[in-house]
């Protein structure tokens, strides 16, 4: 790897990716709408422009041998054809980019709810199917986005997806603040008592597996064409990890709740009243994220370690110790 482009490098995880590729003496390049001066500190080329924009994606992959395809719309609110333009045709223009470019590598950023249809997920491993319906855009675009990379690997272009989970740690700006706000503004509560069962990554160990993934396309390993779920392999309640953050954040323990069946009622009348008055603002409530805080969805990282030695090595106790110092300012964002 010489020169690699990290679309979406200026944000959470791929600022850590252009980070780990720099320290390695990778030439990075980065294409964003954004401005970032952090990027530019660690020497990062970047490409103003959307992901969605052929001349854009062009430029960028230009001279590039691997291709780190973070940029994406998250989140569970918004059209579908906001989340099809970002999620889809964008990662198309990826792919046109890097067929045109002679690009040998594609790491492609995926995630978990491309399985996750809503009922209990608990320890499967990549076999699993994809999820038959999903309930909001985001899983939906994604799921096909992922299928077009996989579908391209061959001799040309080496491609694999990597689905982390729950990204979080210093410099996160969608968990961690959302988790904090909540808390703070007196709305947050757990869907049920807490006691489901989930696995995050801490976003230092998520940026080491693109990493190890490129490094096995780049040898030809067994990689190739498949999709890997990546955690931080603790399973735990729900309940711990965001009591964790919130204790990092110096407030005190989450202890209000309400039932996954209001939840998810009072998340569909809320989906329904701002589709009819069209409002663009995310409800409060959602099904998907009552199904997201009720349900187990744990993964099986062994394939990861087997095919590309994927080890998290910040254990979820490190990962908030860290997250601590961060918030009280004694360590700088990526």
């Amino acid at each position: 790897m010489k020169r690699a482009l990290v679309t979406g490098g200026g944000g959470f995880l791929g600022s850590y990716i252009c980070r780990d590729l720099g320290a390695r003496g990778v030439e990075v390049v980065s294409l964003q709408r954004g401005d970032y001066p952090a990027l530019a500190a660690l020497g990062v080329t970047t490409v103003r422009g959307d992901i969605a924009d052929a001349d854009s994606v062009m430029r960028a992959a230009e001279g590039c041998d691997t291709v780190f395809h973070v940029a994406a719309k998250a989140g569970v609110w918004g059209s579908y054809e906001s989340y099809r333009v970002a999620n889809v045709v964008g990662t198309e223009r990826v792919l046109e980019a890097c067929a045109a470019q002679g690009v040998a590598r594609l790491v492609y950023t995926s995630t978990p709810s491309v399985v996750h249809g809503g009922d209990d997920v608990a320890g499967v491993d990549e076999s699993a199917p994809y999820a038959s319906h999903f309930l909001t855009a985001y899983p939906a675009t994604k799921a096909e986005a992922e299928r077009m990379v996989l579908a391209q690997h061959g001799e040309k272009l080496a491609t694999v997806a990597l689905r982390p989970h729950l990204i979080w740690g210093p410099g996160d700006n969608h968990l961690v603040p959302r988790i904090i706000q909540r808390h703070r503004a007196g709305r947050l509560r757990f869907v049920g008592d807490g006691s489901n069962v989930i696995d995050g990554v801490y976003v230092e160990n998520a940026a080491t597996a693109h990493l190890l993934a490129a490094d096995c396309l780049e040898r030809g390993g067994a990689c190739g064409g498949k999709a890997y779920f990546i955690t931080n392999g603790e399973p735990m309640p729900l309940r711990d990890l965001v009591n964790g953050i919130v204790v990092a954040a110096g407030l005190p323990p989450v202890k209000r709740t309400i039932p996954p069946a209001v939840a998810y009622c009072v998340g569909a009348l809320l989906e329904l009243i701002f589709t009819l008055l069209r409002r663009e603002s995310e409800p409060m409530m959602t099904r998907f994220v009552a199904k997201q805080l009720s349900t187990d969805h744990w993964y099986d990282i062994s394939a990861s370690a087997r095919d590309f030695g994927y080890q998290p090595a910040v254990s979820t106790e490190e990962g908030l110790r860290r997250l601590a110092e961060a918030l009280r300012g004694k360590l700088p964002p990526a």
